[in-house]
């Protein structure tokens, strides 16, 4: 299983230090790394930080773009064509980034591209714009993963690819074989979704580029450490991945504050273990069994199995 782990919750711990980060995520026992594009990176360049990562028996899964203050008003969608086209080109920065430290997946969440009010945008060309810059972003990295990550709202009241159904369309409109989607456990949470929904229909199309796990109760981005408020819709989603063969990285969106950010690490590595673990006890196809059935007393009867570990 290939483990990583948000990065800006141990930074505070380390002293802002990134090399004492990646050796303290060896020493965890984390296989990859998810660097954000371009926060992470500015003191190191591709090469070097791929030396690092290699000091620390660790691999790049990709780069996470993120957008910063210049970008409130919108990142790739903004109105004003010259912030759209500094989004766009550091897209396009952070995939040669991400192709120079041996990572396969650029994520693109665009926090910023939504709205707050009724009548302040054009709906139409917003989607447009967005479609033809990820069709860019696509053609100009071919041989990486484009994932976009969706989350309904924060920081806008509104943001434009907010759910499963959005992401999808967006997807279908882009139409290109190497755009797919990231998809966030709580964020799917706050949007009312079950995440094993998408987790199964997006895997079953071999679009599904990223997985980030965390927990809460659906109101909030919360990022509670995994398993800790929705077990059994977190063993759903983890049976999913497993059913649709994800191989890529599952990384901890979890922001520890009051926990010190190595003991939180290490709970979410032991629940997902356990977790997985569970799924294979109980056995893929016995698993699928119930499902077919479409029947709430077995299901329910599988959760009993579960936490039975019968």
């Amino acid at each position: 299983m290939k483990l990583a782990t948000r990065i800006n919750s141990f930074l505070p711990v380390y002293e802002n230090d990134l090399k004492k980060v990646l050796e303290k995520f060896k020493n965890l026992g984390l296989t990859h790394v998810d660097l954000n594009y371009p926060e992470h990176v500015t003191d190191f360049s591709g090469t070097e930080m791929k030396a690092l990562l290699d000091d620390n028996s660790l691999k790049a899964n990709g780069v996470a773009l993120r957008f910063r203050k210049e970008f409130i008003n919108g990142e790739l969608g903004n109105s004003d064509q010259g912030t759209a086209q500094h989004a766009l080109e550091l897209c396009k920065e952070a995939a040669d980034y991400c192709r120079e430290v041996g990572g396969d997946v650029v994520t693109i969440w665009l926090g910023f591209d939504g709205f707050d009010y009724s009548f302040q945008i054009n709906y139409q060309k917003v989607w447009n714009q967005l479609v033809n810059a990820f069709q860019e972003i696509a053609d100009y990295a071919p041989d990486l993963k484009i994932s976009i990550e969706y989350k309904p709202f924060q920081p806008r009241a509104y943001a434009f690819i907010d759910s499963m159904g959005v992401a999808g369309m967006m997807l279908n409109d882009i139409d290109r074989g190497n755009v797919g989607v990231t998809l966030d456990y709580c964020h799917m949470l706050m949007k009312h979704e079950n995440p094993a929904f998408g987790a199964d229909i997006f895997g079953s199309r071999n679009k599904l580029y990223g997985v980030h796990i965390n927990d809460g109760y659906g109101l909030n981005d919360d990022g509670l450490m995994i398993g800790t408020s929705t077990p059994f819709k977190t063993l759903e989603f983890l049976y999913y991945i497993k059913k649709h063969n994800y191989t890529d990285a599952i990384y901890f969106d979890t922001f520890p504050v009051i926990e010190h950010a190595v003991k939180e690490s290490e709970q979410n590595i032991k629940m997902i273990k356990l977790l997985n673990d569970t799924i294979d006890n109980a056995g893929m196809d016995y698993i699928q069994n119930i499902i077919d059935r479409n029947d709430a007393i077995e299901a329910s009867e599988l959760m009993i199995k579960f936490l039975s570990n019968k």
